[in-house]
């Protein structure tokens, strides 16, 4: 049995762990594009694809940048998937040279109804659960699908008692 609570088996990602990681997915997918190596656009899934995506579409020179606003989580539960605000239409297509970028996938989810609408498109996460690896097509980092990832938008500085004793 389990009694671990998910901050106990967590993965503390910082400002600058996400830069470095989102650069690095940057250079895995720089000249991969469909469009003589490069992409038409970057779409972020909202709200955690955003900082990968901007770091992404600079490291990349892609001056497209829109959004894709799915909500699939109510704070630590995951509920269905639903798409409440669609990228632009006529650029989006089919998805063909466009780049979707969220933080995460974990149990692809998400990914699996952005992909419906946009069957084309390069689907890339900065980290990646095995429940959710199918449904992407580029990411950095894998971990297990019982680790809580913790963004730094997510978290704020406070003291904490030490391990052992209160000396």
């Amino acid at each position: 049995m389990n009694d671990q609570l998910p901050h106990e088996k967590g993965f503390h990602v910082s400002w600058d762990q996400i830069h470095r990681d989102s650069r690095a997915l940057a250079w895995r997918l720089d000249g991969k594009g469909p469009e003589n190596g490069s992409w038409r656009a970057v779409v972020a899934i909202t709200r955690g694809g955003m900082a990968p995506a901007m770091i992404v579409s600079r490291e990349l020179d892609i001056r497209t940048v829109d959004t894709i606003s799915v909500k699939s989580y109510d704070h630590q539960s995951r509920s269905e998937a639903k798409v409440l605000k669609h990228p632009d239409a006529e650029m989006m297509g089919d998805g063909e040279g466009i780049l979707i970028v969220d933080d995460l996938v974990d149990s692809g989810k998400t990914l699996e109804l952005v992909r419906k609408l946009y069957p084309k498109a390069h689907f890339a996460t900065v980290y990646a659960k095995p429940s959710g690896e199918p449904m992407v097509d580029t990411f950095v980092t894998g971990v297990s699908q019982d680790t809580w990832i913790f963004f730094p938008w997510d978290m704020a500085l406070q003291y904490v008692e030490p391990y052992r004793g209160k000396d």
